[in-house]
């Protein structure tokens, strides 16, 4: 017999835990899985010195969070427990964030907190308490292959969808998690937290970095990491001062406001040099890129990457959360794996994700993704005489 959550077993005999924020998503994941039947355990974690945060709007997993977490677990008659992850989390997600900075890149810490602290340290956890599988809120969704095996696809809500920051789940992880709300809008998740008389069914959404609770992260990083707010010059594309910056912490690729600097056209930042305290701007053509490498690469496609993967494969990445997924080619290199954008991308930004899809929209399958190591663009000669027109391309014009 198989239950709703494709596991074998009737719901009253099989045990769930699931990861309460204390926000209406995983609140309704965990009242739908009771109402089910199943043996439903709460778990919230504390992630970092939430009182600060307590009373700060679009602040997550703050003490107002565990505060409401704990009080849908009673009004839904589930034991739950709050864990203690401060020090992990402050060595695996805050200390990374800081270094990434520092080191002129952009990164996403809700990637390493599901890489590092939920869907390892948490799903640990949840396996020594007997359970049969971890469920969560994230807007995404698993389905059951042919083999036995999941994958990983987009939120039937594409404007929710969170694949783009889970694309680091491993095979194994994808086996033991599940994610109720997958096939679910917004609107519907929040209509049933109002059906299951949850407090929290018109909560805000939490918007902000957890662990920066004033909304300034370069607060984190100047106490962490002194030398990245140190001032240094902004230059131009040849090389020249055009002006001064208070740290490249400020700074990312693609921002154009911000930089002080009187100009006849627009200027971007186009990269930033850490080693030399650096941001280089110049016109937004110049931040067009077609080729990415990429660093700490996981492939949850079919079979193994290193024997799949010949002259390229061909599939649809996205390189920001906020951006659409662009045809691209997937191809090994020396020491690693580079993307090669058809129509190149504006704004690439070491630190950030490149994700890897199937298709272009609807509920793709997650292939994977890497972190952007650095990103080159062709020459103009280059980009006029590449390949006949791509057929990933054409779908996507078409």
């Amino acid at each position: 017999m198989v239950n709703s959550l494709d596991l074998e077993g009737r719901p009253e005999d099989t045990r769930i835990v699931v990861a309460m924020s204390g926000g209406v998503d995983s609140s309704v994941t965990a009242a739908l899985l009771k109402a089910e039947g199943y043996d439903v355990v709460g778990i919230t974690l504390q992630l970092y010195d939430h009182g600060a945060a307590t009373h700060r709007k679009g602040a997550c997993c703050a003490g107002r969070d565990i505060h409401d977490a704990r009080n849908v677990a009673e009004r839904i008659g589930i034991p739950h427990y709050v864990l203690d992850y401060e020090s992990r989390f402050r060595e695996s997600v805050i200390d990374n964030f800081a270094d990434s900075y520092a080191l002129g890149e952009t990164p996403v810490p809700c990637i390493e907190c599901n890489r590092s602290i939920k869907f390892r340290d948490l799903l640990a956890t949840a396996r020594e308490l007997g359970a049969k599988a971890l469920a969560t809120g994230h807007y995404v969704a698993s389905r059951r292959l042919r083999d036995g095996s999941r994958a990983l696809v987009c939120a039937a809500d594409s404007d929710r969808d969170q694949s783009y920051f889970l694309f680091a789940t491993t095979r194994e992880q994808l086996d033991y998690l599940r994610f109720p709300l997958g096939d679910m809008t917004k609107p519907q998740a929040r209509e049933l937290a109002r059906r299951f008389d949850l407090e929290v069914a018109d909560k805000q959404d939490s918007q902000d970095i957890c662990f920066v609770p004033t909304g300034r992260y370069t607060d984190i990083i100047g106490r962490l990491k002194p030398g990245a707010i140190e001032p240094g010059d902004i230059v131009d594309l040849d090389g020249h001062v055009i002006g001064r910056h208070q740290g490249i912490v400020h700074f990312t690729v693609g921002q154009r406001k911000g930089l002080g600097i009187a100009s006849s056209a627009p200027l971007y930042v186009v990269r930033l040099d850490a080693a030399s305290r650096r941001v280089v701007v110049g016109p937004r053509e110049a931040l067009r890129m077609d080729r990415i490498a990429l660093r700490d690469v996981n492939w949850i496609g079919d079979g193994a990457l290193e024997r799949v993967i010949g002259d390229g494969i061909e599939m649809f990445v996205r390189v920001r959360s906020t951006r659409a997924p662009q045809p691209a080619w997937l191809r090994a290199v020396e020491g690693g794996f580079e993307v090669e954008l058809v129509a190149g991308e504006e704004g690439v930004s070491p630190g950030q994700a490149c994700v890897f899809y199937d298709a272009p929209s609807g509920q793709a399958r997650v292939l994977g993704g890497g972190f952007i190591k650095s990103a080159t663009a062709k020459n103009a000669a280059a980009r006029g005489a590449t390949r006949e027109p791509h057929p990933l391309a054409e779908a996507v014009r078409g």
